[in-house]
């Protein structure tokens, strides 16, 4: 859709972030539950799911979304304030500018606030099974309050052939070595992923996770790099590995899945469902390819369907969900699609008269959710979208929110020129429907 087009839906929304804003001093936070003390091997409430956003590392992995330190810093600091429970600052050893900036914002966002009930994230940075790299994560995470390694090291045959070069046993040895040499610089909280996961034959993962265990890994990331599994094939995989791999009961299960092919965000939570416990997602599902798991997807289908899921539930406060994805957006040029669940701009419209009706009359009739829960706060009371498709308890609904009292016979000659006027525009404005209670042809 052109820029022209998407600008019309979005200003026919019509969203106020300064009203948004008076209406959230007013409301209570939609937060899913008040957040336990930080163990990182350790959930207390085994209901309760850790969400570690990647937004700043995998999801400037998109072609063209690279962002500026500050920019970074800016976002690290609202998905605090969203209360994501581990934030992927970066990859430290991938350059000059990307280690300053993760430490930079490993002191200013991962330490305690002049809030002293603020909550503060885990600050984890990339690492490849190096020294090198360890050494480099170690120096800018350090000084956090909850400092995390995530290091990884692929385990399909694809990858340890064509691009490892390694034997499996070259690869346990190389990932057990690393994740115990991590524990001797300091890191107590080390995620440990197996790259390709979802394509790695099983019986071997099984003893990679195991080895790693015993190294001393607190996660375990279990990806699907490649966004090649279905899911049923993927909580079949996580089901196994926590039914078959030594030491299980004494870590977490993590998830990573992409998007290649539209599952990125029904994957995680087959996953979750099937017993992982942290969940990897970015703002607005950006990421490497066709993206990430969406932040946004993934916690409101927990929050919408928490009694399905056997009542687990984030520590995520939904209302911040729209503005964090409005400075993702801003920031990285990545522009969502109108239609994009949960924070599209056409999330929340409705133009079918028969919906409108409905809505009209009782909005869960068509909504399953209120977007206020997202931070989104409408500027008119009924939120329709006047159109072609629009009927007259719409049309009447919206003129009676301006100010315009119109019996049946004024509805019925109104009515006919309001649907000859959507003809020839897409959206109809509340300046249109003035024009044409202002004047008896148009």
């Amino acid at each position: 859709m052109a820029m022209s087009m998407l600008h019309t839906f979005t200003a026919s929304l019509s969203y106020s972030r300064e009203h948004s804003k008076t209406q959230r001093q007013k409301s209570s936070s939609v937060i899913c539950s008040s957040r336990r003390d930080y163990v990182p091997n350790y959930i207390q409430d085994p209901n309760y799911v850790r969400i570690f956003d990647t937004t700043l590392r995998d999801g400037e992995q998109s072609p063209g979304a690279t962002m500026t330190p500050k920019q970074k810093l800016n976002i690290a600091r609202k998905l605090a304030e969203l209360g994501v429970d581990i934030i992927e600052v970066g990859f430290p050893a991938s350059n000059k500018a990307d280690l300053d900036t993760v430490k930079s914002i490993a002191y200013e966002v991962g330490n305690e606030t002049k809030d002293e009930n603020a909550h503060v994230p885990v600050m984890c940075a990339l690492a490849r099974c190096t020294k090198e790299d360890i050494d480099k994560a170690w120096e800018c995470l350090k000084d956090a309050k909850f400092p995390r390694l995530h290091v990884f090291l692929a385990t399909s045959d694809i990858h340890m052939e064509y691009k490892l070069r390694m034997s499996k046993e070259e690869v346990i040895d190389k990932a057990r070595s690393m994740v115990a040499y991590a524990r001797s610089l300091g890191f107590t909280d080390i995620q440990c992923c197996a790259e390709d996961a979802g394509r790695s034959e099983k019986e071997f993962l099984y003893e990679f996770l195991g080895e790693v265990i015993k190294a001393g890994a607190t996660t375990l990331n279990i990806p699907d790099t490649v966004g090649f599994n279905l899911p049923r094939e993927f909580g079949q995989l996580i089901a196994d590995v926590r039914a078959n791999t030594p030491g299980i009961e004494d870590v977490i299960i993590s998830v990573h899945c992409h998007n290649d092919l539209g599952l990125a965000t029904a994957n995680t939570l087959e996953g979750v469902y099937a017993g992982a416990r942290q969940l990897e997602v970015t703002i607005n599902g950006i990421g490497e390819r066709a993206g990430n798991a969406s932040l946004e997807e993934a916690v409101m289908t927990i929050k919408s369907k928490r009694e399905l899921l056997g009542g687990l539930y984030t520590g995520i406060n939904t209302r911040h969900i729209f503005e964090t994805s409005k400075m993702v957006e801003e920031y990285t040029g990545m522009q969502v699609q109108p239609h994009k669940a949960i924070i599209g701009a056409n999330a929340f419209a409705h133009e079918s008269g028969i919906h409108q009706d409905g809505l009209l009359k009782n909005r869960s009739t068509y909504e399953i959710m209120s977007p206020e829960d997202i931070g989104l706060y409408r500027a008119n009371e009924s939120g329709l979208i006047l159109g072609k498709l629009s009927g007259r308890h719409a049309l009447k609904s919206r003129l009676s929110e301006i100010g315009y009292k119109i019996n049946k016979t004024e509805l019925d000659d109104l009515f006919w020129r309001f649907k000859s006027l959507a003809e020839t525009k897409k959206v109809i404005t509340d300046d249109d429907l003035i024009a044409l209670m202002s004047h008896p042809v148009i």
